[in-house]
Parts: structure tokens; C-alpha cells; sequence
């Protein structure tokens, strides 16, 4: 499982003069300069399926070449099978993903093409392949959409730690390449989490396994605290609210 965000920052290049500057530009419009992930090995125990944390990254170095981060996230992409996690990836972080690709002449193939008429990443309503959480979670529509900042604080989340994405290009132009790696990692790791009870709630986990993903998540953010601390203060955070919406929702709860 890769649960999924990319953070990025206006194309001047490309944006209009006449474009007008409260309109948020279109996907194309968006030069990428993070690619964050969670990766989880995805098995199943019985009926239910089980995640297993394996890492929260960014991928690229620390100064961003579009070109390089897109053709090394789908040399990565194109290694596995990967069911993907998003958060209003299906209008965002994945139209921007493709155009971007295309502009730099890259193959974007292994999204594309796996799957059939009936199953496959484009597919919008199946859940094993891309899932646009926030599009699931409004019933496809049916209801108005969340933003993750509030799926986050229902759930007891730390959400953003204070950033967002309007100050991305500011911190960019400032040279704080780490800080938006960091605040994208965050995004992911709210998200994850999301995912895990979303999964509960609809019957795809069973509270022994929730609680299982759950733990192991915390798990490892203790084990990179030290090393990276924006983790251990998601970690914190996240513990602080606990009393009023435990993480777990078995015997642990």
C-alpha cells in the first residue's frame, strides 16, 4: 500500500498574466517539488486485511529536479503493485503527476495500463487499486468533502502542525526544502491513518488487525524520533489527544 501526497509550488512559466490571482491553478500549472509517502505491506489475516508499516518517506533529494523525482517515483512505481492511497488525488495529486510527466516526456505506463475493463487505477468506485479518500468519504460526492485538516481533528489527529500548503512556495523560495519534505510526510502519515479506520469502518480490517496497523504505526514513529523529529512531534500530538479519541477501537481502546 503507498498512501500518497506531493506538495508543489506555481509554474510561473506557464501560468497566464491574465490568470487571476485568487484562482488556484490548473494541475498542469503546478511545477512538483515533493513526492511524500507512507509504504505498508498489505496481507490478509483470515477475512481481514492487515498493514504493516514499512516507511514514511519523501522521495527526490533535498534540492528538488521535477524531472528526476517523477522518473524515480515511477521507476519505484513500476516495481510493485501497489494499491494507492490519496487525498483528492483523483482531481489533484495525480492529474498534476501525469501532466507533469508528460512535459518532461515520461512513461507513465505502470499507472495506465495495469489493471482491465473492469479493474485498474483509473477506476474511481473499486477499492484495491487507488483510493481518493476524501472522494470515498463524502460518498463520491453525494455529501460535501472533508479536508484532511478536518478528517484529521475528528479522528484525534494532529493534522497539520501549524503548516499548510499556501506556505509551501514561500518556504521553498527561503531555501526550506526540509520543512516542506516534513510537513508533506505528515500529510501522508494523517492520511494513513484515515485510511486504517476507513478500512475498519467498511469492513476491509477487523478491529484486532486496526489496532494491529495502528500500534505498529506508532511503533515506528518512536524509532525515528530521534533522527527526524517532526515525527516524534506528530507522535506527541497525536498521544496528547488520545483521551478524547482513542486510536484504537479494540480491547486496547
Amino acid at each position: 500500500m503507498l498512501v500518497l501526497d506531493i506538495e508543489t509550488v506555481p509554474d510561473t512559466d506557464l501560468i497566464p498574466s491574465d490568470w487571476p490571482s485568487d484562482r488556484f491553478p490548473k494541475c498542469a500549472w503546478h511545477r512538483i517539488v515533493t513526492i511524500s509517502f507512507v509504504e505498508a505491506e498489505l496481507a490478509r489475516a483470515g477475512g481481514a486485511e492487515v498493514y504493516a508499516v514499512a516507511e514514511c518517506r519523501s522521495g527526490g533529494e533535498a534540492i528538488p529536479d521535477e524531472r528526476r523525482l517523477l522518473a524515480a517515483f515511477w521507476r519505484f512505481f513500476a516495481s510493485r503493485r501497489f494499491r494507492v492511497v490519496t487525498w483528492n488525488g483523483r482531481r489533484f495529486d495525480m492529474p498534476t503527476i501525469f501532466a507533469r510527466s508528460l512535459m518532461h516526456g515520461l512513461d507513465a505506463s505502470p499507472w495506465l495500463l495495469q489493471g482491465d475493463r473492469w479493474n485498474g487505477y483509473r477506476h474511481r468506485y473499486g477499492g484495491d487499486w487507488h483510493v481518493d479518500l476524501m472522494d470515498a468519504m463524502s460518498e463520491h460526492g453525494a455529501t460535501p468533502a472533508l479536508t484532511l485538516e478536518e478528517a484529521a481533528a475528528a479522528l484525534g489527529l494532529p493534522g497539520k502542525l501549524g503548516e499548510h500548503g499556501s506556505k509551501v512556495a514561500a518556504m521553498m523560495e527561503a531555501g526550506e526544502v526540509g520543512r516542506v519534505r516534513a510537513y508533506c510526510e505528515t500529510d501522508t502519515l494523517n492520511l494513513a491513518v484515515l485510511y486504517i479506520r476507513w478500512a475498519f469502518l467498511t469492513g476491509r480490517t477487523d478491529a484486532v488487525s486496526h489496532d494491529r496497523a495502528v500500534a505498529d504505526m506508532i511503533a515506528y514513529l518512536e524509532a525515528e524520533r530521534a533522527a527526524r523529529p517532526h515525527l516524534g512531534r506528530f507522535l506527541d500530538e497525536w498521544r496528547a489527544m488520545a483521551g478524547r479519541r482513542p486510536p484504537f477501537v479494540g480491547a486496547q481502546g
